[in-house]
């Protein structure tokens, strides 16, 4: 009997030893303001831009294409959905680049992406994923602006 009550006392102990301890640096008004949950986190939608269908566009027309596909992004981070973006290298895989979409459904990312020129034009195909990433995420663009000496 005692070996029991070892037992129940030792995962007892163990379990409280492995419990989550409340952060004494949580802001609840900023959590709130982001919409993280309790663990600062929230849901996102990842897009990776591979290359589209359209392999037969000219020069001029994938330029006034990729200039308007620059344009859009421009937009869409003045309007607070898209929150990272960036290019990628070659690849064996023909993936060009990646957003990170402040919107909680593949829907909306859906919506969001058929504004872009080189996506409709079939330069760029999309694929989408819900993704679970910290709600501090969009914080980082105000710290960006500082950083670059030149304008996209």
């Amino acid at each position: 009997m005692k070996k029991i009550w070892l037992f129940v006392f030792m995962l007892a102990f163990g379990m409280a030893c492995f419990a989550q301890s409340a952060n004494p640096k949580y802001n609840k008004a900023l959590a709130d303001s982001m919409g993280g949950d309790d663990y600062g986190m929230k849901m996102y939608v990842l897009v990776m831009l591979k290359t589209g269908s359209n392999t037969t566009a000219s020069k001029e027309l994938s330029d006034s294409l990729f200039k308007g596909h620059m344009s859009n992004m421009g937009r869409m981070v003045a309007d607070g959905k898209l929150i990272v973006a960036g290019p990628l290298k070659k690849n064996d895989k023909t993936y060009r680049g990646i957003f990170i979409l402040n919107v909680k459904t593949v829907e909306e990312a859906n919506a969001l992406l058929q504004t872009d020129p080189a996506i409709n034009g079939k330069l760029l195909d999309a694929e989408v994923y819900q993704w679970y990433g910290s709600a501090a995420l969009p914080l980082y663009l105000k710290e960006h602006e500082k950083l670059e000496k030149k304008k996209m």
